[in-house]
């Protein structure tokens, strides 16, 4: 399952340019949120043939003058994978959550206690309110947005006329996964991103994608709270490694 989820999540944050090397997805997206990316080496892969895949995951990221950045799953990814890349120079960071929990108990836990404004596209006053919390690359970050393939969901909590939060979900094969979560911070502690989730629940249903699932950073504790509160279970931790120039 956790493979599957991850590999719906890659499908929800489409690289520009991808690479299948025998199961192993090389993505790159220039100027996009860095997790775009990353490799996701979900194929299985020998030890004597480890090195070899690696090798050629960094010339892809080479040829794309970039640095090489794995994603590291127990369990989804091959057992001898982290080492080889430990001793290859390759820096631990950035410990996640990968989090599940059924709709019906999102809606159950999750009042909704603002107004909601649903469309299926990204708005300008989406985008607006996503980029005046996270920053970056407007236009590489709706380029992205327009290469999702599966049916969305993009939500704005409204205080007034004015957007408070944003989520966005995208159906894929029976499940709703829930990504782009922020909220405005004059409006935080106002209910903002539970009504967002609400909402996100609501249409998951909608949609019979039932199942909901949500990436966060371990060391992201409010959002952590939330999605507890919110009835989300952590199913696994997964973490990346990224190359240095040592290791090259």
């Amino acid at each position: 399952m956790v493979r599957g989820l991850q590999e719906r999540a890659a499908r929800a944050l489409p690289a520009e340019h991808v690479r299948d090397i025998d199961g192993w997805w090389l993505r790159h997206a220039p100027n996009c949120s860095w997790w775009v990316g990353t490799v996701l080496p979900h194929g299985e892969a020998p030890p004597d043939e480890l090195v070899r895949k690696v090798v050629q995951a960094e010339d892809f990221y080479t040829g794309h003058d970039a640095d090489a950045r794995f994603q590291i799953t127990p369990g989804a990814c091959p057992d001898g994978l982290d080492p080889v890349l430990e001793e290859r120079g390759y820096r631990r960071e950035d410990s996640l959550s990968l989090q599940v929990a059924p709709a019906r108990r999102v809606l159950e836990r999750t009042p909704a206690s603002l107004r909601v404004r649903l469309d299926e596209r990204p708005t300008d006053s989406w985008f607006d309110a996503w980029h005046a919390v996270h920053g970056g690359d407007l236009r590489s970050e709706r380029g992205m947005l327009a290469r999702v393939k599966g049916p969305s969901a993009y939500v704005c909590a409204m205080i007034g006329d004015d957007v408070a939060a944003v989520g966005r979900a995208v159906a894929d094969s029976g499940w709703t996964g829930v990504f782009n979560m922020a909220t405005i911070p004059e409006a935080r502690g106002k209910g903002a991103a539970r009504t967002v989730l609400a909402a996100l629940a609501g249409w998951a249903e909608s949609r019979k994608a039932d199942r909901m699932y949500l990436q966060v950073e371990r060391g992201n504790v409010p959002a952590l709270r939330l999605y507890e509160r919110s009835g989300f279970n952590e199913i696994s931790t997964y973490h990346y490694r990224t190359a240095t120039a040592s290791g090259r």
